[in-house]
């Protein structure tokens, strides 16, 4: 893998570094459990990321922006929230994840919340484990671009943001005429980077939803991005 060449300083680079050894090991210490969110009852095994306190700024414009009968694709679906979140509002979703054991417990969860019928998952990177066009893409990508020691890490590292540029390179294929993706994205990672992948890509974007908050690892503002073709 190319070294990811941070557009940050070095000292804001290495304090990302830290935020990450931090949040990582604050994320293995929970362990498995279950989760209320946005009205949904989720199981979260210790190797899958469940939602966290900004993951609402995603989940709500899903619940905006869906319409009954589109077809949405939800990479990196983790414990199935957002793909749930699409199902409900009457969509067919496919969620894609590459950890096996994020795809068993969402496939469990759209049974636990009665949204099985529309909602399958399936292991895989990205787009290779499926077909076709969709009208809404939804991906809440790793943040950071350091490698994964883990498969709870995959959710939230990146190898040299590999993944984050290969979506920008394949998802134009994958919309359908007036589809749109929703992106969530913070600047905990290298949002410089995303934003010279957006303006080298043929989409329009605008951010749909914004917050800052202050944690024990620093301070943070996170964007929800909604991106669509000319």
């Amino acid at each position: 893998m190319t070294e990811h060449h941070p557009r940050m300083s070095a000292d804001e680079a290495e304090r990302l570094r830290r935020w990450h050894e931090r949040a990582s090991e604050e994320l293995h210490a929970l362990g498995g459990r279950r989760v209320s969110y946005l009205d949904l009852d989720l199981e979260v095994p210790a190797e899958v990321l469940g939602p966290s306190p900004v993951s609402d700024l995603l989940g709500e414009r899903v619940l905006a922006e869906v319409e009954p009968d589109e077809r949405v694709l939800d990479l990196g679906t983790g414990s199935g929230v957002n793909a749930l979140l699409a199902a409900r509002k009457g969509a067919t979703v496919v969620g894609v994840d590459i950890n096996p054991v994020a795809v068993e417990v969402a496939r469990r969860n759209a049974v636990t919340n009665g949204l099985h019928e529309l909602a399958t998952f399936v292991e895989g990177d990205l787009f290779d484990p499926v077909d076709g066009t969709f009208d809404v893409i939804v991906f809440d990508p790793p943040f950071r671009w350091f490698a994964p020691r883990d498969l709870l890490e995959m959710a939230f590292a990146d190898d040299g943001y590999a993944t984050l540029t290969r979506f920008f390179a394949e998802v134009p294929e994958r919309l359908r005429p007036g589809g749109r993706v929703l992106l969530f994205f913070g600047t905990s990672g290298d949002i410089a980077y995303l934003r010279e992948l957006m303006a080298a890509s043929p989409f329009d974007s605008e951010v749909v939803a914004t917050r800052m908050i202050d944690t024990a690892n620093g301070q943070a503002d996170y964007f929800t991005y909604r991106l669509t073709l000319d």
